[in-house]
């Protein structure tokens, strides 16, 4: 076995604790709701807000210059290194929509976008990990420096959503257990879902609440990935955009200390009643790992080798649910 195949199989196989190791990297930066999840006073909301009231726009995006980090003496970027010796299922270099800058504490919330491709965050947050897992020099991490300063590296923004069934008897949750044969980023541990990195599949696609939509449609319901939907006649949209009983609200916006993925924390309750009727055909195994409901308390998730983001968007939601 090559070095290069040997950190990555350590990086593969502990995940968590390198992360949880990770996170004394950065004494002071701020934590999300005592998990490993860095992040900045202006990414935390004094209360939840609406995904609507969410203001997105889009910017010219500045180069960023960091030093090349493959861990591989072969290839010139680690995404090159994945792709020929370690790719997951599905592993496409798409356009992305990189993430400036975000504000969410101000009365007027928002994030600006730029334009960018999946593989910046492989060749810089996968290989800032492999580099972290080699346990030598870290070149590509003290570059970056604080993860949280945007301008230190190209951020592309994943959606992780939080989706919860309100009942009368009881709260559930969905949780998903990320496969690391299937999965490029986060194999290994569990997650809330859908999860996925903010993209387009076409015209009218710059919209974080239809982006999660196909997010729920592939990852929840099983379907072949939608492409440049018509969200005006989709039923599986149309039932979710205007049905009563569907709420989404932001939470937070934080990075994982090791991979340095970058997560707007998106809570969504559901009432039981539009829940059955429109996730009565959940699959339990989609094409990223497997999906299981649980209670929506803290033990649910306690001892957990949970994804940051994840662990970080539960406890937020359940000290909100207790504010109330």
């Amino acid at each position: 076995m090559s070095d290069w195949a040997r950190v990555r199989a350590h990086l593969r196989a502990h995940r968590y604790e390198l992360a949880v190791r990770a996170v004394d990297e950065f004494p002071d930066v701020r934590k999300v709701a005592g998990t490993p999840l860095l992040t900045a006073p202006a990414w935390v909301p004094p209360a939840p807000i609406p995904l609507s009231a969410l203001d997105i726009t889009m910017d010219a995006a500045p180069p960023v210059a960091l030093p090349p980090a493959s861990g591989h003496p072969d290839f010139p970027t680690y995404s090159a290194a994945m792709a020929a010796l370690d790719a997951p299922t599905v592993f496409e270099n798409r356009p992305t929509w990189r993430l400036l800058d975000a504000d969410l504490a101000s009365p007027s919330p928002r994030l600006v976008f730029g334009d960018g491709t999946y593989f910046d965050s492989i060749d810089t947050g996968e290989a800032a990990a492999h580099e972290y897992a080699a346990g030598a020099g870290t070149p590509l991490r003290d570059a970056i420096g604080n993860p949280c300063d945007l301008a230190g590296r190209p951020a592309n923004l994943a959606i992780s959503a939080l989706t919860i069934r309100r009942a009368s008897d009881g709260d559930t949750f969905l949780l998903h257990w990320r496969d690391p044969a299937k999965v490029g980023h986060a194999g290994g541990l569990y997650q809330v879902v859908p999860v996925g990195v903010f993209q387009s599949s076409g015209p009218g696609d710059f919209d974080l609440w239809r982006f999660l939509l196909r997010e729920y449609a592939e990852e929840v319901l099983g379907e072949p990935e939608v492409e440049a939907p018509d969200y005006g006649t989709w039923p599986f949209a149309v039932a979710m955009t205007g049905t009563p009983g569907i709420e989404a609200h932001v939470l937070g916006l934080g990075v994982d200390p090791l991979t340095f993925a970058t997560d707007l924390l998106v809570r969504v309750v559901v009432d039981a009643p539009v829940f059955d009727d429109i996730f009565g055909a959940r699959v339990a195994v989609n094409d990223e790992g497997a999906v299981t409901a649980r209670p929506f308390t803290a033990e649910a998730i306690e001892g957990l080798s949970m994804q940051a983001a994840g662990a970080a968007l539960v406890r937020l939601a359940l000290a909100d649910a207790r504010a109330r």
